[in-house]
């Protein structure tokens, strides 16, 4: 059965860190799994050359999170590392890592192929799938996962993250690191996982049908139109940027003559496309508005369809603080009623770590207290994958969480 242990040290040091986290190590651990998340400062080759002489029969993985992370011993700072180890003898554990190049379909497919031959799994289907990338190509890499897996296998995981969303994000793998890849583990534990997938809004009213998606491809010749894209030109035949300020009380009108970044502007009041029914309750899945362009258009971190309906959604910074535990609380529910609790996993969205500042720390400790004080470590990230309502989707501001059986 699965053991999990949390380490962590804070120093502006790689090499420091390390050293402290040596520290807290016993000398007889052993780890067929190894989580690293650190601050996007550190010096992560020097970290998985560590890991590897530490622990050299494990599969690495994991990447940087935006201003620190959570473990079950409360906060850590952005100069921190952490891990969490995870022993099971009985079961497998498999990770492969590689540059997401043009075609990041093929490259999750291959991948997965990859980390199932790593740990003599080849063509077994996972008990579940978590994967760590750099922005920006999220539903292309499930699309080449599911071919496959289809949805028959969860897919958990986050996009790396740095501290300002200046493109310093960082993965590790077993064999190499990167600043545009992707990591994809395969795990097969000696015992049952729970998972779940959440975000933390609720409708606010106002909604409409998306009837221009754009693109701006490679050169200079500018938005062109599509099908699908993260760039929504018009909602209900007008501008889409005009139409969402609207729905937020003109808050965004200062940006349409000129365009701007209005992340922090809509934290708290995203869109949104219905992801179906759980309970006759309908659940929506996220989306992030990060920019209004001087076209009027409305930049997000998630894919859209022409014809998506999409509706203003609403938050609260208390609501955002206590959803980790009820998401936490989800996926330890998804394990046997008989099993006692190893520990977890946390992906938990960095703008709404953002968003909740120093409240962050309630966060971790309403996650320890849902886990019963077992170990975990969570990340803070620019994308969240999970599955949902029976489909492997990414999301923005989302929260997943997973769970293992002792």
């Amino acid at each position: 059965m699965p053991q999990l242990q949390t380490v962590a040290a804070s120093h502006s040091s790689t090499a420091a860190a390390l050293d402290a986290l040596d520290r807290q190590i016993p000398s007889e651990a052993s780890a067929r799994l190894v989580i690293a998340f650190y601050g996007c400062d550190h010096d992560d080759e020097q970290l998985r050359h560590f890991l590897r002489g530490r622990f050299p029969d494990a599969a690495l993985l994991g990447g940087s999170s935006s201003g620190g992370f959570i473990t079950d011993q409360g906060l850590w700072d952005a100069n921190s590392i952490g891990l969490l180890l995870v022993d099971d003898a009985d079961g497998s554990y498999g990770v492969a890592a590689g540059a997401l190049g043009d075609d990041p379909a093929a490259t999750a497919e291959r991948l997965l192929k990859e980390a199932l031959a790593s740990c003599d799994c080849e063509g077994q289907l996972p008990e579940l799938i978590w994967i760590y990338q750099a922005p920006g190509n999220e539903e292309a890499v499930i699309a080449g996962l599911r071919r496959l897996v289809g949805d028959g296998c969860p897919i958990i995981g986050g996009s790396a993250a740095d501290n300002d969303v200046s493109g310093r994000w960082r993965q590790l793998g077993t064999d190499s690191t990167h600043s545009d890849g992707l990591v994809v583990a395969v795990l097969f534990p000696a015992s049952q996982v729970g998972y779940a997938f959440q975000g933390g809004y609720e409708p606010a009213g106002p909604n409409g049908i998306v009837t221009g998606i754009g693109y701006t491809p490679a050169g200079d010749s500018g938005v062109v139109t599509a099908s699908e894209g993260r760039t929504i030109l018009s909602i209900d035949g007008e501008p889409a940027a005009a139409v969402y300020s609207r729905w937020l009380d003109q808050r965004l009108d200062v940006h349409l003559p000129s365009g701007g970044t209005i992340l922090q502007d809509t934290t708290m009041q995203p869109i949104a496309t219905d992801a179906g029914r759980i309970d006759g309750v309908t659940t929506y899945l996220l989306v992030h508005p990060e920019a209004i362009g001087q076209d009027g258009s409305l930049s997000t971190f998630r894919n859209i369809e022409v014809g998506d309906r999409v509706y203003a959604m609403r938050g609260d910074r208390q609501r955002l603080i206590e959803r980790a535990g009820r998401v936490a609380e989800q996926a330890r529910r998804g394990l046997p009623s008989t099993a006692s609790l190893a520990g977890g996993l946390i992906v938990y969205c960095g703008g709404c770590r953002m968003a909740v500042g120093e409240d962050i720390r309630h966060v971790s400790a309403n996650v320890s207290q849902a886990f019963g004080d077992a170990p975990f470590i969570g990340c803070f990230t620019f994308g969240e994958q999970g599955l949902l309502n029976d489909r492997n989707v990414h999301g923005n501001l989302m929260i997943s969480a997973v769970s293992f059986a002792a």
